[in-house]
């Protein structure tokens, strides 16, 4: 599979079979009565939604909804593609080696040497806001709305701002203080300036309530693409974690692992990636019936050496000899004299007659490995083994041997490791939470404390000078 990526457009093609497929922005047509071109608009955007017609009636409303969710499937943080936090994310912490062409946008974030004025940093900011541009847009749509049915102006306010709050989840992540963006309105949006992440968290987990109580517990789509109350439980459990905030990870991810009437752990680990698994809590569907998922096209290889990218020495030497999680979800290719590993999460890269795999977002394994860590960081020692341990047994391996509260968290760090790869940023953001980011990632070539965060893209401060100052080291 050979890649050829566009550096100038930001367009990422993978040749396979004599037919290619685009990874860049494609969204329905429909979106693009409400995409704007810059985060900080200048002039009035020509569409307001609030006034339109989409608004008018459930099906297109719907269609609204469904737009934002193939841009974030499609070009944004959390897009399987090379794009995506999964790849950049990957190389920029230990996850993954990279061996493609070092014109390519990746091989910043492999040689941790990103600039401000990096085209690809620019795009994970400006693709994210477009999103959130776009979610505020159907909030005030829904709301101004007198036609639409009360459950669905309900519901879709409620998945538009779970969408707000994980798009800001992330931003706030990569990029540290952000602005938090609640409305269309392109004066206000033009001069807004960063807010503190702890005020940031604060919005996300207010968000994620508010759409938790508007939200249904049943899945509306029949397939878990469309987020119901518990995906939004889900997110808040990680949040509630990431902000330090322990006992309410705990019961917001108890919320989900008690219901095992539709969330159970898949005893096959060659299940959990497939559609219909009943660990999956939140997931996208495909581009197109038939589709492969963009993780499955961007990480499996055939032959060696990797085209691209490959699992790093480091990522494949944590797992224990008895894990079965290396012998299913990695696999080896070799060309006689060397061996590289690719992630094997998911198994398809070609279409098929039908999409067996979709791209998963949330499921419960993280769930029981949240609470894990929110009952060991309040001392429930016993609770957080037994989750943890859950994890584990499932995986083959035997109960943890971790006594002491210290020894069961950098347990509960390494089982996320080996449970979570490739998947969204994981590692990266767990190492950061952890206070390791140095002690792992300082051995590095162009490893800098200050990588903790990316640049504030440079074009974005030009604009709007309220974004100043740039993150340190940059």
């Amino acid at each position: 599979m050979k890649n050829i990526f566009n550096k100038n457009s930001g367009l990422i093609w993978l040749q396979k079979k004599n037919r290619f497929l685009a990874f860049g922005f494609s969204a329905s047509l429909l979106f693009s009565l409400f995409a704007c071109e810059n985060f900080v608009e200048i002039e009035q955007p020509s569409s307001q939604l609030a006034s339109s017609g989409v608004f008018n009636s459930p099906s297109t409303a719907n269609a609204a909804m469904v737009a934002i969710y193939a841009q974030l499937r499609n070009a944004t943080l959390l897009t399987g593609s090379p794009l995506g936090l999964s790849n950049q994310l990957g190389h920029y912490a230990d996850e993954l080696n990279f061996y493609g062409d070092t014109e390519i946008s990746t091989f910043g974030f492999y040689t941790n040497s990103l600039l401000a004025s990096n085209s690809t940093v620019a795009g994970l900011w400006n693709n994210s806001y477009h999103v959130i541009y776009n979610t505020n847009a159907v909030i005030e749509g829904v709301t101004a709305s007198t036609t639409l049915p009360d459950a669905t102006a309900q519901q879709l306010r409620g998945e538009a701002l779970f969408v707000r709050a994980l798009v800001h989840f992330y931003l706030v992540n990569i990029y540290g203080a952000i602005p938090y963006i609640t409305t269309t309105d392109y004066k206000q949006n033009r001069v807004v300036t960063r807010m503190p992440i702890e005020k940031i968290y604060e919005l996300i987990i207010t968000d994620l309530s508010l759409a938790s109580s508007l939200l249904s517990s049943e899945d509306s789509s029949g397939e878990r693409t469309r987020p119901n109350k518990y995906v939004a439980q889900a997110l808040l459990a990680r949040t509630y974690l990431y902000d330090g905030l322990w006992s309410q990870a705990a019961n917001a991810s108890s919320a989900i692992l008690n219901n095992t009437a539709v969330y159970r752990l898949e005893n096959d680990l060659n299940s959990v990636f497939l559609n219909g698994s009943s660990s999956t809590i939140w997931q996208f569907s495909p581009g197109y019936y038939g589709s492969s998922t963009e993780e499955g096209n961007l990480f499996i290889f055939t032959s060696g050496p990797p085209p691209f990218t490959a699992l790093s020495d480091v990522l494949m030497a944590a797992f224990e000899p008895m894990d079965m999680r290396r012998a299913k979800w990695t696999n080896a290719v070799t060309n006689g004299t060397s061996t590289w590993y690719h992630a094997y999460k998911y198994k398809d890269n070609n279409s098929t007659t039908f999409s067996a795999e979709y791209a998963v977002i949330l499921r419960l394994e993280e769930q029981y490995l949240i609470r894990a860590e929110a009952r060991a960081r309040t001392g429930d020692l016993i609770g957080a083994k037994e989750d943890l341990n859950v994890i584990r047994n499932r995986a083959g391996l035997d109960p943890t041997l971790a006594v002491s509260q210290q020894q069961i968290l950098d347990a509960i760090l390494k089982e996320r490791r080996v449970e979570l790869f490739t998947e969204h940023g994981h590692r990266f953001f767990d190492l950061k939470r952890y206070g390791k980011l140095d002690e792992v990632l300082g051995t590095k070539v162009g490893w800098n404390s200050t990588d903790a965060l990316l640049p504030i893209p440079e074009t974005e401060i030009l604009v709007n000078p309220n974004l100043a100052p740039q993150n340190t080291g940059y």
